[in-house]
Order: structure tokens, then sequence, then C-alpha cells
């Protein structure tokens, strides 16, 4: 009778438990001071751009960030509209003015500045009539690109409803700054040289109201 061999296999190693691991904190820091910088990278170009331009007002030619001056003459000798209207009747001129020039609002002040003269204020725009020349002379004030917008914004003109939105940014903003202390471990992080940096961010405007301020 042929030997019938047992096949023996060996013993299974007992598994070692897995160490379990720590929870760590700094990944959802990272995480979340990332996602909420996303969100505020646009207010904070804003903010930015409207805080220099109102930080240099005085170096502006006209004064002003948020509007540029501008004075325009346009000959108006072929337009019996507003020539053609009864010379005593201001309010009919500067209807057509008001028509010529597509404007909406209506105007705050008309007078007289001689006979040949009429002038026709709006809030941010004179018109002045040369009847005499056939000229009128647009001056006023448009908006400038973006800034007008930002400084809006900014200056927090944009009354209840934006200042909730503005006082959600600062708070972010204060987010971003004391999430980034602790994103860090070791002498690069907060514990290290990360401290003096802190207290060099504060010593700059303690020091310039200190020798500079009120």
């Amino acid at each position: 009778m042929a030997d019938v061999s047992e096949t023996v296999k060996p013993a299974a190693r007992p598994s070692k438990p897995r160490p379990q691991r720590k929870f760590s904190w700094r990944p959802w820091l990272r995480a979340i001071h990332r996602d909420v910088g996303y969100v505020a990278v646009g207010l904070t170009f804003i903010y930015a751009l409207s805080g220099i331009a109102v930080n240099h007002i005085t170096d502006w030619s006209d004064g002003d960030p948020s509007f540029k001056t501008y004075s325009r003459s346009i000959d108006v000798r072929g337009d019996t509209s507003i020539l053609g209207a009864s010379a005593g009747d201001d309010g009919a001129i500067a209807e057509a003015l008001r028509k010529r020039f597509g404007i909406r609002e209506t105007p705050r002040e008309v007078y007289r500045v001689s006979p040949d003269e009429l002038d026709v204020l709006f809030d941010k725009r004179t018109l002045h009539l040369d009847a005499a020349k056939g000229v009128v002379v647009d001056e006023g004030q448009e908006p400038r690109f973006i800034l007008r917008f930002a400084n809006w914004l900014h200056l927090n003109r944009g009354k209840k409803a934006w200042t909730y939105a503005a006082d959600a940014y600062a708070g972010a903003l204060m987010l971003l700054a004391a999430s980034g202390m602790f994103m860090i471990a070791g002498k690069k992080g907060f514990l290290g040289r990360g401290a003096v940096l802190v207290l060099v961010g504060i010593l700059i405007p303690v020091l310039y109201i200190h020798f500079a301020g009120p």
C-alpha cells in the first residue's frame, strides 16, 4: 500500500496589531487656511488696490481716485433742436441738450450766464452752451475703471448690506493670520523664528505711532 504523504502547512504567524495613528490637527488647519485663503483672494485684491489709491489721494491730478475730470467741446451748429429752441425758454434748451447728450438725470440748475450762454448743471456734469459759437462744452467727472467700484466698497458706501460682508472678510483675515502661525512645526514655526517675525509685525505700527503719530 503506497504511503500518502501529507502536506504540512506552516503555522500562520500571528498578525501584529497596527499602531494607531495619532490625530494630527495641522493637516486640518492647512486645509482650512487654504480654502479660506482662496475665498479671500478676490476681496484682498479689491481692498489692496483701493487702499493704495486712497493712500495716495493727493497724488491724483484731480484729487479723487474714484473719478477723473474731463472737458470736451462739441459742435452743435447744425442741431436745430438746441439752437432753434426759443431763446427765452431756457428749460426747452436744457431739455434739448439733455436729449442730445443722452442724459437721463434731471438738471439740478439751469441758468443763463449771458444772452448767448446757458449753463445746465447735473450732479457730476455741466453743459456750457455758447449759442453764438454753436458750441457746447461738456465738463464733468467720469468713474475710473475698477477703482470707482473698489473704493465704493472699501469706504463702505454700500451701507448695511456690505458692512456684514466687510466684517466677514475681516474675520477671514484674522483666521488666516492666526492659522498661518501654527501651520509649520519646529524652529521655523511660531515657537521658533515665527514668534520673532510676529513681534516685528506688531512693532512696525507701534513704533510708527510712537515716533510720528498724534
